[in-house]
């Protein structure tokens, strides 16, 4: 434990910001477990802000949140091609 008044502030402050920082990623890695169910362009819109204020607040590095936010836009974008498309129904003719 800390002695000096200086360094029982610092724990203070530390234990503060863990708690933060823990809820934030939390928060991260609940949108983008909702998004990963099931890719829209508002969830995607959602964990793009997410993502942005974890890397405002030094939580995850720049170039690992555009690491990430490429991956799941690229989701996004398979997802939308995957839906199947209506198949027309013709009557065949009888020769």
């Amino acid at each position: 434990m800390p002695i000096g008044l200086s360094a029982k502030k610092s724990l203070r402050q530390s234990e503060r910001n863990h708690s933060a920082n823990v809820a934030l990623k939390t928060k991260v890695k609940l949108a983008i477990k909702t998004y990963l169910a099931k890719p829209t362009a508002d969830g995607l819109k959602s964990v793009y802000a997410m993502m942005d204020k974890a890397v405002k607040k030094n939580i995850f590095h720049k170039n690992k949140v555009a690491r990430l936010k490429s991956s799941y836009s690229k989701k996004l974008v398979k997802s939308e091609t995957a839906k199947p498309k209506k198949v027309s129904k013709t009557a065949k003719k009888m020769s």
